[in-house]
């Protein structure tokens, strides 16, 4: 584990533009807390000087709190590294309100969350006072958390575990067939097809997709560099016309991917079933792409889109186990975007009976892109019959 890349009201999610706030008052907080409990800390760390247990460093003789906000600035693999020079310093580098420190300000610059590693914002949103009395490891929630971390324990599989995935990607006869569908393919300055058409590392194998009726689009083949080649079935809402109409009237076109079954309303959003030509799709597929607008401008339906994943991924279409990779799209780098652990939240993919990861990509470089590739061809991989 290296680097980082960091109120409203309960019950519901924090906006990205209250992480600053919530920041500075997780850092004004620490000093009149460990003004109340630094005391007991220093007496203990004076018993063990006077036991000769260990030499005190002139770090370790600052006020508590003072000593925090010092170790604030290194990167939790600094810390960690730290913790294991002395005793003390391994108590001191465990403190929770500096690893929900942490956590506060590296999750919204994370490029990845899964869902064997969504935290639970409930405690991000505990008072100081609950969470300085230990009982919960905010520690451990970094590390589940940090796409770095969990890099590092893939890359640390054994080498026959390679060899194991050359021999079977040569025994599949058939290219793995994703459905990519939702609003970032449509609504962007930037077209994320016309990036995927024209990269030459992705070696698109088939022309350009056409539209057939009712928003079903054609399969596009790709073959990365040293990969399994896979197919991606494009499915768009509505035709270019009507989508090019409704940019410029700054209206919604109408999806023809979905029906309603029920209108929506305070307590729950509207339901959705997919029309039969997508069902027929969803029945074939080995797992889905669902491309978020993850631009912060964008005035977003959560509640919608939530129900269009979930009609899509129907259980009675397939099995449950088939992957959900959500790719959260911006046009271009320097647009502000939706952290991706928030856009997970707001669109409830932890009620989803299926494997998911969101991915943070660029539609015009297509930056982590093959990222979120690599992840649902390797659970389409462990899925397969061997």
């Amino acid at each position: 584990m290296a680097g980082s890349e960091p109120g409203s009201a309960a019950g519901s999610s924090p906006s990205p533009s209250d992480w600053g706030r919530l920041e500075a008052a997780i850092l004004s907080g620490w000093k009149t807390f460990w003004q109340s409990v630094g005391k007991e800390r220093a007496a203990r760390a004076e018993a063990r000087e006077a036991a000769g247990e260990e030499e005190t460093s002139t770090l370790a003789r600052l006020p508590i709190d003072v000593q925090l906000y010092i170790l604030s600035f290194l990167s939790p693999h600094d810390l960690c590294q730290l913790g294991s020079t002395s005793h003390y310093w391994n108590e001191i580098v465990r403190d929770p309100i500096l690893w929900r420190y942490f956590l506060l300000r590296d999750l919204p610059s994370w490029s990845s969350v899964d869902s064997r590693s969504l935290p639970d914002l409930e405690i991000l949103k505990k008072p100081v006072s609950e969470v300085a009395d230990g009982t919960f490891d905010y520690m451990a929630v970094y590390k589940m958390c940090c796409p770095y971390t969990r890099r590092a324990s893939k890359s640390s599989r054994p080498v026959y575990g390679a060899v194991t995935s050359f021999l079977h990607s040569l025994i599949i006869q058939n290219e793995p067939r994703f459905a990519m569908f939702g609003p970032g393919l449509e609504e962007l300055n930037t077209s994320l097809v016309l990036s995927l058409m024209s990269s030459e590392e992705l070696s698109p194998t088939v022309g350009s997709p056409q539209r057939q009726i009712d928003g079903i689009g054609s399969g596009v083949s790709f073959q990365p560099s040293n990969q399994h080649k896979f197919n991606i079935l494009i499915l768009y809402s509505t035709t270019r016309k009507e989508r090019d109409r409704a940019r410029e009237e700054h209206t919604s076109a109408v999806n023809k991917m979905f029906s309603l079954q029920r209108e929506g309303n305070d307590q729950q959003g509207s339901r959705y079933s997919v029309i039969p030509q997508i069902q027929k799709v969803c029945e074939v597929v080995d797992g889905f792409i669902y491309v978020a607008n993850a631009e912060a401008q964008t005035r977003h339906e959560w509640e919608d889109e939530f129900s269009h994943i979930m009609a899509m991924t129907d259980p009675s279409f397939g099995p449950s186990e088939r992957p959900v990779l959500v790719l959260s799209c911006i046009s271009q780098a320097d647009i502000k975007r939706v952290p991706c652990f928030y856009l997970a939240h707001e669109l409830h993919l932890n009620l989803l009976n299926h494997p998911w990861m969101v991915q943070d990509i660029e539609a015009e470089t297509l930056t982590g892109f093959l990222t979120g590739i690599e992840w649902i061809l390797e659970e389409v991989e462990s899925r397969h019959p061997r």
